[in-house]
């Protein structure tokens, strides 16, 4: 992650030291860990929109050949 951008948020005392809790890491990290999640989030709810809409043709033997 080499390019940043300091912000300034005002966040609200407890909600900050309960995901601080949670993650067990410092404010900046909690942040990052949250917009990570939230992205993410964005993401799936995005490929749930495609379900049934794209048409996978996959052959589960050739896949998994590799594990033997």
């Amino acid at each position: 992650m080499s390019d940043t951008q300091k912000v300034t948020a005002h966040v609200p005392v407890e909600l900050l030291r309960r995901a601080k809790a949670a993650t067990g890491k410092g404010t900046t990290e909690t942040i990052r860990l949250g917009l990570d999640l939230l992205a993410a989030s964005k993401a799936a709810q995005e490929v749930r929109r495609l379900r049934g809409t794209v048409r996978l043709d996959l052959d589960l033997t050739e896949l998994r050949s590799d594990r033997r």
